[in-house]
């Protein structure tokens, strides 16, 4: 039986790091996407080697088209065509709207926004030849709700709950479902600029009391990746009663 193959971008830590060993540990051939932060992808490579899994690194920017294009021929020649995308790359900006520069935005939507974009464009023709594929985008609570001092942020995971229920009525036919999990305060270096009064604020506004844990991001991405043919287009909080 063929190996099932999967795309974890933003792969080096936090969520993406999660997703990619969970993947792993189910028998998926994973492939592993970082732009800069390298060593540390090698390290995601080799926790998965020690539990006799397979990954294989593509190191390059999903912000950039050209990138992304050059990473698609390669898992094309390899497999095929990917049975799972999981659009995870992003960062963060917290600061004022009037104080983000023209760099600053355009940085923070290529790498939130378009990445995604670039990778379901490259990911879909060979999906849509298959009659079947999944699509996970790692959203935020934020492109729900917006939070201050987190405008562009906001914006581009508001643009890709946008693009989640479009993409999904676009492919329902072609019985290939996409579908964004909105996270809500996930235990990451993300928000390691905290102190521990900050953290402990925040989780006092969170019912469970207490912040997500990458793991439990990366459970649910896999139950959406092998169930629920009949579940797409939906935006999925997972964010302890935040929202």
């Amino acid at each position: 039986m063929k190996k099932k193959s999967v795309l974890v971008t933003g792969a080096s830590r936090g969520i993406g790091k999660a997703c990619a060993i969970q993947f792993a540990k189910k028998g998926y051939r994973v492939y592993i996407n970082c732009s800069r932060s390298k060593g540390e992808l090698e390290s995601v490579k080799q926790e998965i080697d020690e539990i006799k899994g397979e990954a294989v690194m593509l190191v390059g920017d999903v912000g950039n088209p050209q990138s992304v294009r050059e990473m698609f021929v390669q898992i094309q020649a390899e497999c095929g065509g990917l049975d799972v995308l999981v659009n995870n790359a992003g960062r963060a900006y917290i600061g004022l709207l009037t104080d983000m520069s023209d760099e600053d935005w355009n940085g923070i939507l290529s790498s939130n926004l378009s990445s995604a974009f670039y990778c379901c464009r490259a990911a879909v023709p060979p999906m849509v030849s298959k009659k079947a594929g999944k699509i996970i985008n790692i959203s935020s609570m934020w492109g729900n709700s917006g939070a201050s001092c987190e405008a562009a942020y906001s914006a581009t995971k508001a643009g890709m709950n946008g693009l989640t229920k479009a993409l999904a009525k676009e492919l329902a036919p072609s019985n290939i479902q996409v579908n964004a999990i909105a996270c809500g305060v996930i235990d990451t270096v993300m928000n390691s600029q905290l102190n521990e009064e900050e953290r402990q604020q925040l989780a006092d506004e969170i019912p469970q009391g207490r912040f997500g844990t990458t793991q439990e991001v990366a459970e649910l991405v896999l139950e959406l990746a092998e169930n629920h043919a009949y579940l797409t287009g939906q935006i999925i909080g997972l964010d302890g009663g935040f929202f």
